[in-house]
């Protein structure tokens, strides 16, 4: 059940993942002062639900059928049917209990009815299995919606709708963190960290957990949105971090006026699509996915350029950054901004590519 997966959502004419900026008070979340109360995944759920196994067989000849007959990759680069029958599998994997997996999988596969009458225990009701895979078909709902939950490196962190879907992309952001705080920059793996508009709190997760194995860093991981509020400190629990992850409600910088000055990292993947190319994205991220998340402005750099104006004093003399952009064309702008406008503020300023060879990340030192 906790196997990778590959991501079936694509942006269609770009990558991305996050966050809204707005103006809002900033606050301390504790789990008792969440506001918004988090779904949980499927696969956390009890298997508090039953049906015969002939009950269970055609739903699933039925939800396969559907996901044979059905392709997206000319319409928008959507997802195609091959992808459409592994996330059916992943969804039975996450619906049945794990001593069941084999067995009932293959009893599916198969079209075995020797044993019909047999009750099989699910962790949703079968109705709402019927909507959910209709919604992801008909309606092109992201699968880690039906599902509440992704797999990012070592995580499987819950996601629901009003929260931005980690990709793999960003990924890297985390390898560029153990590389500079562990061993170029040892001393910075001590201080403060900020992953701002955090979503899930994929970044503020996984770099908590980098920066444990070899020293006693701190995240603090701030995000305007309520829900995504909610669900990253639900991640942060799950995975035991809440004596080293902070969750703060508010807008970028904002909640962090009593560590001006003193960050050893900031972090974050921020809107950075231009505004002209939503209409275009995949229908799994354009019209499921939180808009604001999305939408960078004109040209998709607002809230990039918002970044480094702040970073430049809030982060401490030797403090790194590292943001997502939307390619090289963005990297380059905010390259020439920083070295025409911000030239005494950061210094080894560095443009890195993505897995896929895409300059996808700028990063850079505060002087």
């Amino acid at each position: 059940m906790m196997k990778p997966r590959l991501s079936g959502l694509r942006w269609g004419i770009c990558a991305n993942f996050r966050r809204p900026i707005s103006h809002c008070c900033s606050n301390s979340i504790s789990p008792s002062s969440i506001e918004v109360k988090p779904k949980i995944p499927l696969y956390l759920r009890p298997p508090s639900f039953s049906a015969s196994l002939s009950e269970l067989t055609q739903w699933h000849k039925w939800a396969k059928n559907l996901a044979s007959g059905s392709s997206f990759v000319h319409l928008d680069n959507g997802p195609d049917s091959s992808l459409l029958c592994r996330e059916l599998n992943w969804l039975l994997q996450d619906l049945l209990e794990l001593q069941n997996h084999s067995v009932i999988l293959s009893q599916l596969e198969s079209g075995n009815n020797d044993n019909v009458d047999v009750s099989v225990a699910l962790r949703a009701h079968l109705e709402e299995l019927y909507c959910v895979w209709r919604q992801r078909i008909e309606e092109r709902r992201p699968f880690q919606y039906v599902v509440g939950c992704e797999h990012w490196r070592d995580l499987v962190l819950s996601v629901q709708e009003g929260v931005l879907i980690p990709r793999p992309e960003t990924e890297m952001i985390i390898d560029l963190v153990e590389d500079v705080a562990l061993n170029n920059s040892p001393e910075l793996a001590q201080g403060f960290w900020v992953d701002l508009g955090t979503g899930s709190g994929a970044i503020a997760i996984a770099t908590a957990r980098t920066l444990a194995t070899h020293a006693h860093g701190r995240v603090i991981a701030t995000d305007l949105s309520p829900v995504a509020v909610a669900v990253a400190a639900f991640n942060v629990q799950r995975y035991g971090l809440q004596d080293v992850v902070e969750v703060r409600k508010g807008s970028w910088f904002e909640p962090l006026k009593d560590v001006q000055g003193k960050l050893a990292g900031v972090l974050s993947n921020p809107p950075y699509i231009p505004s002209g190319d939503i209409s275009g994205l995949q229908a799994e991220v354009g019209q499921h996915e939180p808009k604001l998340a999305l939408d960078g402005g004109f040209n998709g750099t607002n809230d990039l350029l918002h970044l480094i104006d702040g970073a430049a004093s809030m982060l401490k003399p030797g403090g790194f950054f590292a943001f997502e952009t939307n390619g090289e064309k963005q990297c380059k702008f905010l390259v020439d901004y920083i070295e025409n406008d911000k030239p005494d503020s950061f210094c080894n300023i560095n443009v890195v590519s993505d897995f896929a060879g895409i300059q996808r990340f700028v990063t850079g030192f505060c002087q």
